[in-house]
């Protein structure tokens, strides 16, 4: 069987993942599932959609470059369609371009721009497509999503050569966490082994607070020493998200062998943690005859939890030899 076609490079095996609408979703799918079934017979990609009920919806498309390719503009076509039929009803003269998200890994992303943008704007010049790079992460994770604008054949063209700048660069650094959209969108924060998202200035409990994560016994008990107050529904909940508001510090001990997995290379694990979680985290210099090494983080409540949780997980991918340095 073909593994797909040798061009500009493109002949391995690939994954793109697609960050779309629930509405957007639910048109690719289609009645009964009959739309989505069709392009993974016609194509011969493997498309996974993320779980429901949320607002959006990932789409992993894997297999060799041609299929999915094809699975790709059979994605955009439908979206293509569904503006069309949306265009029927309406005065508008100008038919807006179809537009897409794909999602990938933060540490790729400064090739892809390419030094002071230079990348970035010959792949808009060469396919005519618009792209954009979001300056930040995706919230609980190390992707970025990148906006695609065009006509069909522009953003296929687009996203071919987004993926042979990805396929050239090495591999992502360090662990990569993938973007998993929440059902409310909203952020979780634990406290007392106790999950809650934050909706607006209210903290709402979740009944499962293992989605997505696979908390082990070291996270559950690093949450349960986590004090987190949770004020009534009514009385809001802005004080433990605000950062400047109710900050505190906590501490953690560490042992030697370890915090260099903390830090990862160049300091770069520990700094994705402080960015991730907002919070600022300081490691003491190793003390003579200590095995350990202290760490403190600083914050409001909401980002040491995150930043306390991010470590633990660290902590515990290591033990089980899964971490990345």
């Amino acid at each position: 069987m073909d593994t797909g076609v040798v061009e500009g490079g493109l002949n391995v095996t690939l994954t793109i993942r697609l960050l779309m609408h629930g509405k957007e979703v639910g048109s690719i799918i289609g009645k009964k599932g009959e739309s989505v079934k069709k392009m993974r017979e016609e194509s011969g990609a493997r498309i996974n959609i993320s779980e429901g009920n949320c607002p959006e919806r990932i789409i992993t498309l894997a297999g060799p470059t041609t299929a999915i390719f094809k699975a790709f503009s059979m994605i955009i076509e439908k979206l293509e369609e569904d503006i069309s039929s949306s265009m029927t009803n309406s005065t508008a003269t100008s038919k807006p371009p179809v537009t897409l998200r794909i999602v990938v890994p933060a540490s790729q992303c400064g090739s892809l721009i390419g030094k002071g943008g230079c990348k970035i704007k010959e792949i808009r010049e060469s396919t005519g497509a618009q792209v954009q790079v979001a300056g930040d992460m995706l919230p609980n994770s190390t992707e970025r999503a990148i906006t695609i604008a065009g006509t069909p054949q522009s953003i296929i063209e687009c996203v071919k050569q987004i993926c042979v700048v990805m396929l050239e660069v090495s591999p992502p650094k360090g662990v990569t966490i993938p973007y998993r959209p929440k059902p409310s969108g909203s952020p979780v924060i634990f406290a007392g082994g106790q999950a809650y998202a934050v909706q607006g200035q209210h903290a709402i409990p979740q009944p499962d607070v293992s989605e997505g994560h696979s908390l082990t016994k070291l996270h559950q008990l690093a949450m349960q020493q986590s004090p987190f107050p949770i004020a009534p529904s009514n009385q809001g909940f802005q004080a433990g998200l605000d950062a400047s508001a109710q900050t505190g510090s906590h501490e953690l001990t560490i042992p030697n062998d370890l915090i260099g997995c903390i830090i990862g290379r160049q300091g770069a694990k520990i700094n994705e943690i402080r960015q991730m979680s907002g919070a600022q985290i300081k490691i003491a210099n190793p003390v003579e005859g200590s095995s350990d090494r202290q760490v403190t983080i600083t914050g409001s409540p909401a980002s040491i939890s995150l930043a306390e949780y991010l470590i633990n997980a660290r902590l515990s991918s290591e033990a089980t030899g899964l971490a990345a340095n």
